[in-house]
């Protein structure tokens, strides 16, 4: 049998030499459609099938609105009843995406962490590679500044040095180093940047002021599910949960449920459509390539009517000549997939370029064995379909009319011509569907293109101002430091605008606040209207080109000691105020200790922007004076005169 094969492929490879032409457009053809299979299939194979990099990640899931189905943001008094109130979650555990500052060496650098409960490194099954993680006795408000450092940041930029553990480190502030986490490990995973340290949550300042505020929602939670328990066990029970606190906390908690979703399905939701899409589409180019081949195969079978004949007549069976003629077919496809290989190399780098930077898991793509193992089987696959209907035509002849001197036109009769027609309908099908397709793509990333965000970035730079707690505990302290710190920005050559922000449109961080307006009866329990909040100085509207649409923007006069007050966009005043001007109402926050906070009054109205989504609606947003409630992180918004924004970076970084 072997000695068969060997033969047949011998005289495949032989047969295809002489005529290389043929090969070489059938091997393009099919190059370009199983390197495109290849190439999107490594993605796919990364970002949908690969497992997380942690210990059982089946059972780590994140906690979703049960409502809206969605990632649901958690206040820190409702993260901590839930995570000692379910007993079918092993760990609870919660975090946030912060940034620093690491001062000492050559210059500073600005650096991502996070900060996270001291649940979540046993949660994810990690531990230290050197020293340790902190503890729950440490993670505390009042916890000393502890910081674990990624494997990455230890080698560039403290050299490995071992004894690195018990140190301090200027990262806006002083943090004692007690723990290295080995190479690779990430957490959050699916951001756009690398972590490169993690930090107690419970210090947090934004924890710090919403210990107590349940109504105050901005942390992310994660669970481990215990052996043995299901998803829909744990449901029940987070239900149950979510019941008593309702009844417990009516305010807050009506109508607030919440339930567990995979974290690899909550990283992948978003973009899984898509991927599949492409996967289809690209399955439809093999099928063209596929049906072009099959017809270049058939017009050379009529070609080769005598030799078949000839053949036959000295003895050789149908099913002996259909092996030879798949066995040529599965040869160029071969062929063609070693070549598509060698193109999706290339093709997986142009994916990654050209993919958004948001995409989860991206970083992972690789042509691992199961991407080569995907190849092998797709070239099989296209060999025997490209080659056998070809093959079975090219074996059904008149042997006496084969073998006569006309015997070439007469193989090519009605039913040959009848499958190549039903060839050419089929490409014809599939390209039309991919034009229709592309044609739809192109005009969304269109659409997406010419949306108003409602702000202007260009010759924009941005910069994150983590402050030491220790240097700056008051809020005087910090909103004198910041005040400085914009007259100077201001004074820069080149400088036009510049402003703070607690919150950057886009930058994947939300906060949100519930409010009653002055004059109207408490909305009930669960129907309590929310806003997304932020805290901005006078110039940013400026820096960001925010237009104002009626009243006015904050002043330097509006600060801790003033009345209190908030500019709010067109849609919250849409929303609220649909037929009255909202200038001069004024709206009260919920509050839960039971005394009454002082109205807020509304002075300024303000154009929308996409501060989330820019495919989504823009949402109800509130701008408050940045120093009537200053805290230790901010975001500094530098407009600049300068064509090339980056000219001014020197001269920040010199402040």
């Amino acid at each position: 049998m072997m000695t068969t094969l060997l033969q047949d492929i011998r005289y495949g490879a032989r047969t295809l030499l002489k005529s290389p032409g043929f090969t070489v457009v059938a091997v393009l053809a099919l190059a370009l459609g199983i390197g495109a299979n290849t190439a999107i299939f490594s993605v796919v194979n990364a970002v949908l099938l690969k497992s997380l990099p942690f210990e059982n990640p089946e059972r780590i899931m994140r906690f979703y609105n049960a409502r809206t189905n969605e990632p649901s943001s958690m206040s820190f008094p409702d993260f901590h009843d839930y995570a000692n109130r379910a007993q079918t979650l092993e760990h609870v555990a919660a975090y946030l995406v912060t940034g620093s500052v690491l001062r000492g060496g050559d210059e500073p650098e600005r650096l991502r962490g996070a900060a996270v409960s001291a649940r979540m490194f046993p949660l994810l099954g990690a531990h230290a590679a050197l020293g340790r993680v902190f503890t729950t006795e440490e993670d505390v408000v009042d916890g000393p500044e502890l910081i674990v450092l990624s494997h990455e940041l230890w080698q560039r930029r403290f050299g490995g040095d071992p004894k690195i553990i018990g140190q301090q480190i200027n990262l806006s502030g002083n943090s004692t180093v007690i723990g290295v986490m080995p190479p690779g490990f990430k957490f959050p995973v699916g951001t756009t940047y690398t972590m490169e340290y993690w930090e107690p949550l419970a210090p947090q300042p934004s924890v710090k002021q919403s210990v107590t505020q349940r109504g105050t929602v901005f942390l992310n939670v994660v669970a481990r599910l215990k052996p043995d328990v299901t998803v829909q066990g744990a449901n029940a029970e987070l239900e149950t949960i979510a019941s008593a606190l309702a009844a417990q906390y009516p305010d807050t908690n009506t109508n607030r449920s919440v339930r567990l979703v995979s974290m690899h399905e909550s990283l992948v939701s978003g973009i899984k459509p898509a991927l599949l899409v492409l996967l289809g589409a690209v399955g439809f180019v093999l099928l063209i390539a596929c049906a072009n081949v099959a017809n270049l195969l058939l017009a050379r079978a009529a070609a080769r009517g005598r030799e078949i004949a000839v053949r036959t007549a000295l003895g050789a069976g149908r099913a002996r000549i259909v092996r030879q003629l798949l066995t040529e077919s599965l040869l160029l496809a071969f062929v063609g997939g070693i070549a598509g290989l060698l193109l999706a190399v290339w093709g997986v780098d142009l994916l990654i370029a050209m993919s958004p930077a948001d995409m989860p898991l991206l970083k992972n793509v690789s042509l691992d064995a199961r991407v080569l193992g995907f190849t092998l089987l797709v070239s099989t696959l296209t060999g025997i379909l490209f080659g056998l209907v070809p093959a079975l035509q090219a074996t059904k002849l008149d042997l006496n009319e084969s073998l006569k001197e006309g015997g070439r036109a007469s193989t090519e009769g009605k039913r040959r011509n009848r499958i190549r027609g039903a060839l050419v309908v089929t490409e014809v099908a599939l390209s039309l569907v991919l034009l229709v397709g592309a044609g739809l793509l192109i005009k969304s990333f269109y659409s997406l293109l010419t949306t108003d965000p409602g702000y202007a970035t260009d010759r924009v730079l941005t910069m994150t101002l983590p402050l030491s707690s220790g240097r700056y505990p008051k809020p005087e302290d910090q909103a004198r430091f910041f005040q400085q710190l914009l007259q100077r920005t201001s004074e820069l050559s080149g400088v036009e605008a510049a402003g703070l922000t607690t919150q950057l449109p886009l930058g994947g961080n939300e906060s949100i606040f519930s409010f009653n307006v002055e004059g109207r009866p408490p909305a009930a329990p669960g129907s309590t209207p929310v806003a997304g909040e932020q805290f901005v100085t006078p110039d940013y509207f400026r820096a960001m080109n925010i237009s104002l649409r009626k009243g006015r923007l904050f002043t330097e006069g509006d600060k801790m000691d003033s009345l209190p007050i908030v500019v709010i966009n067109e849609t919250f005043a849409r929303r609220q105020f649909p037929n009255e001007d909202p200038i001069g109402k004024r709206i009260i926050l919920d509050s839960e200790s039971g005394t009454s906070p002082p109205p807020i009054e509304i002075v300024g109205v303000v154009s929308d922007i996409r501060h989330q989504d820019l495919s989504a609606e823009a949402y109800a947003d509130a701008y408050f004076p940045f120093m009537q409630s200053p805290s230790s992180r901010a975001e500094l918004v530098v407009r600049t005169s300068a064509a090339n924004p980056n000219d001014v970076t020197p001269a920040l970084r010199n402040l």
